[in-house]
């Protein structure tokens, strides 16, 4: 495939993903910080209560890293993860589990035709590396704001390096040092990882990703960095749907 500045054609990298499937468990195993820092995501929307009586939805859950990472704050939610990768779903599918985590294979975009409780509401939304993926990411946004409830709390995991030229040498070192090597040893195919190395360089910057959320209606929209080598370069964005009184 054909991977250009801005990476794949978006309706290009599901397949991409599927290519991926198999070895993508190990290759982000290989990063100390990938796990702890979904977690740390999670930790961040103060689901409160363990989750109990609530609804969570895992947008682009992969092979089902972020969906345990919403588990470990809300064991006691509903929690809905989506991925459009049948390949990334199977393996995430073939996990352990409990009864109330449910995988639905679909894109995201397309939840609100499937109808039923996929549809939402929703208390919260984790997209976790999903953004920067997506043909229409303010339609998208838009439409994450549409299933939450009022108050319901939106946390965007995303790489965002524009804002800062150490995290873009940075990224250009680690990609071609470790990442797109260590993809082709295990898949001899590195189009995934290229597409990831050059998605990450033409994405938003955060101030800019901050703004497309406060367009889209969220409120009290802000973001936090990891620590660690991915300091400047993962982050996450949060964003809240306007409670009742907020609309008034």
């Amino acid at each position: 495939m054909r991977v250009d500045r801005a990476g794949l054609p978006r309706g290009e990298v599901p397949g991409a993903f599927d290519v991926g499937a198999a070895a993508y468990d190990r290759l982000v195993g290989a990063n100390p910080g990938y796990h702890a820092n979904l977690r740390r995501s999670a930790d961040r929307m103060r689901i409160p209560g363990r989750g109990k009586g609530l609804r969570l939805l895992d947008a682009g859950c992969g092979t089902g890293a972020s969906t345990a990472a919403l588990l470990a704050v809300a064991p006691e939610a509903e929690i809905v993860a989506v991925d459009a990768a049948g390949g990334m779903l199977e393996a995430a599918r073939a996990k352990p589990w409990p009864p109330s985590v449910r995988f639905v294979h679909s894109r995201i975009e397309d939840l609100a035709e499937r109808g039923g409780d996929v549809q939402g509401p929703f208390d919260g939304i984790l997209a976790a590396y999903l953004l920067r993926n997506l043909a229409d990411p303010d339609g998208q946004l838009r439409a994450f704001r549409a299933l939450l409830r009022p108050g319901g709390s939106l946390a965007v995991h995303e790489y965002s390096v524009r804002d800062s030229r150490a995290a873009t040498r940075i990224w250009h070192a680690v990609c071609w040092g470790i990442i797109i090597p260590s993809g082709w040893w295990r898949t001899r195919d590195t189009t995934l990882y290229r597409h990831l190395w050059r998605s990450v360089l033409a994405f938003d910057g955060a101030a800019r990703l901050r703004r497309r959320m406060l367009d889209a209606g969220l409120t009290d929209v802000h973001s936090e960095t990891m620590p660690g080598w991915e300091r400047d370069i993962v982050h996450t964005f949060l964003g809240y749907a306007p409670t009742e009184e907020a609309k008034q």
